[in-house]
């Protein structure tokens, strides 16, 4: 007897996006719970605790960031936001309530699945912190605190090397700019172009192109991500 796939809870209250992503999400074995509104999310939440939550910030009686951010009381379930706000400040307010992930609509299935999997690897990972991370080339050995790209030693700044571990932890996750600048230069620090410099900086050293990078990607005027292995976002 296999295993039941992860169950879903998907918050949308478009008849037709939920039909597209009924077909997807359950045609790769994802069991899947559907709520149209907050009040139904949260008690489906309560009663069946899903394993991941799809997450439309325009709901009828009431908004996906505030949900999010009930959530991220009690669950560490991974939460997509599926966002067709045009204003990015949405898209970050969204994140910093607590959000892993957000796909603008339109999506297609393919990039959905990809994220999916990514969160998913990330909460079911161990707890135990790994000494060392890899992305396609990139290797970052925690105990050495070395870095290495395709077998070659790079030599980064300590910003530019707290900058890459934390987006190494969080590979596959998109890390705001407020984010950032609080975890690697304290939370008093606002200026948000610390982050633009020191991220150009770094991908001159890692990147094979910098002008088209490959490892660090950015979510414009949101943040930035480290590619994950199997990602296809």
């Amino acid at each position: 007897m296999t295993d039941p796939g992860p169950l879903v809870l998907l918050v949308e209250d478009e008849p037709a996006v939920r039909r597209f992503l009924r077909a997807a999400v359950t045609a790769h074995g994802y069991r899947l719970l559907e709520a149209g509104t907050v009040r139904e999310a949260r008690q489906l939440a309560t009663s069946h605790v899903p394993d991941l939550y799809l997450l439309d910030l325009g709901l009828p009686d009431g908004d996906g960031i505030e949900l999010t951010r009930a959530l991220r009381e009690w669950t560490r379930a991974p939460i997509i936001v599926l966002s067709a706000r045009g204003r990015e400040e949405d898209k970050v307010d969204a994140l910093d309530a607590g959000a892993d992930d957000y796909v603008t609509k339109p999506f297609g299935a393919n990039e959905l699945l990809a994220r999916m999997r990514v969160a998913l690897r990330h909460a079911q990972a161990s707890p135990k912190e790994p000494t060392l991370i890899e992305a396609g080339p990139l290797r970052v050995d925690l105990e050495r605190r070395a870095v290495t790209v395709s077998g070659s030693e790079v030599h980064l700044t300590p910003i530019e090397y707290k900058l890459l571990v934390l987006l190494a932890r969080n590979a596959g996750k998109v890390l705001t700019h407020r984010q950032i600048l609080s975890q690697v230069w304290g939370p008093n620090v606002t200026q948000s172009h610390y982050v633009r410099v020191h991220m150009a900086e770094l991908r001159k050293k890692i990147e094979p192109d910098p002008a088209r990078p490959t490892l660090i990607l950015t979510e414009l005027g949101v943040g930035y991500r480290l590619r994950e292995a199997g990602d296809g976002a």
